[in-house]
C-alpha cells in the first residue's frame, strides 16, 4: 500500500512530459527560424510563437482566475501546432533532435548569474533615473 502512495500519479507524469515536449518544440521552432529550408511565412509565425512563449507578458494576465492560464493551455499549443505543420517534417525532426539534446544538458549557472546581473543593473538604472528626476 505504501508503494502506491510514493508513485507519481500518471496524470502528473503526463503533464510533465507534455511540458517538456512544448519546451522542446518552442526551442526547435526557434532553431528552424534560422534554417534556410523553412519558408518565410513559417519563420515569421515561428518567431512570433517562440517570442510569445518566452515572453513574460501574457495575452491574458495570470491573475484572472481560470482565464489567466488559457493562453498557456490553449493559445500557445495551437500556435506551436500550426507552426509545426508549416515547417517541412524532415527539418522539424532534425531541429527537435537538436533541441532535445540541449534540453538534456545541465543548466548553466554562469548564464543564470549573467541574466540576474542584467536585471539587477536594469533595476538600479531605473531607480537612479527616477531618483534623479524627482
Amino acid at each position: 500500500m505504501r508503494k502506491k502512495a510514493q508513485e507519481k500519479p500518471p496524470m502528473l507524469a503526463q503533464l510533465k512530459q507534455w511540458s517538456r515536449t512544448i519546451k522542446r518544440d518552442v526551442h526547435a521552432i526557434y532553431l528552424t527560424c534560422r534554417d534556410a529550408r523553412v519558408p518565410w511565412y513559417a519563420k515569421a509565425l515561428g518567431i512570433a510563437v517562440a517570442a510569445y512563449a518566452l515572453s513574460p507578458i501574457d495575452l491574458i494576465p495570470g491573475f484572472i482566475p481560470v482565464l489567466g492560464y488559457l493562453d498557456e493551455l490553449i493559445v500557445l499549443p495551437l500556435g506551436i501546432m500550426l507552426v509545426v505543420k508549416l515547417i517541412p517534417a524532415d527539418v522539424m525532426a532534425e531541429h527537435r533532435e537538436l533541441a532535445a539534446a540541449v534540453q538534456d544538458r545541465p543548466a548553466s549557472m554562469t548564464g543564470a548569474a549573467a541574466i540576474v546581473l542584467i536585471w539587477v543593473l536594469a533595476f538600479v538604472l531605473v531607480g537612479w533615473l527616477i531618483y534623479r528626476h524627482i
